[in-house]
């Protein structure tokens, strides 16, 4: 998903290019929004609607609500041998969906699930550790993380996190409230949604995830005269906007009265910040 720590010490060194709060540098190394075209097939006719309900169901089990500004936490340890197949089961399943044929709002529910889902499983494969930063399983000598290793084949086709994220999401849906909705497992992100995607709550998901990650500490934080916001608006800044007001806009619609008014009177973002610490219940 992000770059290497090699990769982020060039970053500093780019420190000379930031504007207000934001690094070009920072920006510079996060991955672009590459559409792979191949993904763009779909069916605006078809009524078919998927099963998301295991994932609903090792949701309610082993998903836990933070408190206050807390991140939601997955409960990792107590995921038992039936919990595993639970997951197992529910990602083949996706496998063997034609997802070409779906139409849009079906295929996006099926896609953040589909990330949502492996990114849990990739954790509990190299479990117990304190930042999936630290699974490195993808493939070249500057990579980190496990972003960039293939862990499910998708209509004959291996994909990567990346590749659903940053070559599927972004581009095709071009909307910043993907951002909300697909989870990295850590305590910076924005909450791993409690309910299961659909063509019918997607909306109303995203809309409750932007609003309470920008509610959060995590998403904005406020001390003095200090605006600090999650580096997701630094790297993926091209998602909200082409200049630093637009940033600041989508912060401002979705602020909470008090927030917004405080956002008002200071008027611009100081810096940026993430916690990459594992969103470990335990």
């Amino acid at each position: 998903m992000l770059p290497s720590p090699l990769l982020r010490l060039i970053a500093l060194l780019l420190v000379w290019f930031s504007v207000s709060g934001f690094s070009t540098g920072a920006r510079l190394l996060a991955p672009d929004a590459d559409l792979w075209t191949r993904w763009e097939a779909h069916d605006p006719a078809s009524q078919q609607s998927l099963d998301h309900s295991p994932w609903q169901s090792f949701l309610d089990r082993y998903r836990q609500d933070g408190t206050g500004d807390d991140a939601v936490r997955v409960a990792y340890d107590r995921v038992d041998e039936d919990g595993r197949a639970l997951l197992e089961s529910y990602l083949a399943s996706l496998s063997a969906v034609s997802v070409s044929t779906l139409n849009r709002a079906e295929q996006f529910a099926y896609w953040v699930n589909l990330y949502n889902a492996l990114t849990v499983r990739v954790v509990l494969e190299a479990y117990p550790v304190d930042s999936i930063r630290d699974i490195d399983i993808s493939p070249g000598f500057f990579a980190s993380g496990p972003w960039g290793a293939k862990l499910i084949a998708v209509e004959g086709e291996e994909l990567t996190l990346n590749d659903i994220e940053h070559r599927i999401l972004r581009p095709i849906w071009q909307d910043p409230r993907v951002h909300y909705v697909v989870n990295c497992a850590s305590i910076g992100c924005p909450d791993l949604p409690e309910q299961a995607l659909s063509a019918q709550n997607a909306e109303a998901v995203m809309q409750q995830a932007a609003r309470s990650y920008i509610n959060s500490s995590r998403g904005v934080r406020i001390r003095g005269e200090k605006v600090t916001v999650s580096s997701i608006y630094d790297w993926f800044y091209d998602d909200f906007g082409v200049r630093d007001r637009d940033v600041f806009n989508h912060l401002l619609d979705f602020a909470e009265p008090e927030l917004r008014k405080n956002l008002e009177a200071i008027g611009e973002i100081s810096g940026t910040d993430y916690d990459w610490s594992l969103n470990d219940a335990s």
